[in-house]
């Protein structure tokens, strides 16, 4: 059952994909959300899936609301490591196994290219405001709901 509701989630979320138009890399870009849950906070996340939109996520933006994030959605797990070339915004990651259990975190400071990596291999990587898991008091092992997890909000 799990493995169903995860292909339709996929299904969903690669014809909204399909469905957005390119934007210019000199730009943020805007991507269908998708809502998912950590305890009791709801997030309103942007979903990137190809690797261009990998390649652009956060770029660019001067700010971000409160709530908001990016989930990036790859094809299999592997070891993510990321970096923050012309992203304006610090940022805090979580890097999320295929239950939805957060492996690590870590903060990210803008317009650097210090790799931040999972430590272990995930398919799901979550970028918020800084600071965002650590004021709520979230750590390694929390898990996070949603569609992707094959999960309610």
């Amino acid at each position: 059952m799990k493995t169903t509701a995860r292909r339709a989630a996929a299904a969903l979320w690669l014809s909204a994909v399909a469905c957005t138009p390119a934007l210019a890399q000199e730009g943020p870009q805007q991507l269908p959300t998708v809502a998912l849950g950590i305890t009791f906070h709801t997030i309103k996340a942007e979903v990137a899936m190809t690797p261009k939109q990998h390649e652009i996520g956060l770029m660019h933006r001067t700010s971000m609301g409160p709530n908001d994030g990016m989930i990036f959605v790859f094809e299999r797990p592997g070891q993510q490591c990321f970096w923050m070339k012309n992203t304006l915004i610090p940022l805090s990651v979580a890097f999320i196994g295929d239950d939805g259990t957060i492996v690590n975190l870590d903060e990210m400071k803008p317009e650097t290219l210090e790799p931040h990596c999972s430590a272990k291999p995930v398919r799901y990587v979550l970028e918020m405001n800084k600071g965002w898991f650590s004021k709520r008091g979230l750590k390694a092992g929390t898990k996070v709901t949603g569609e992707p997890f094959g999960t309610g909000k």
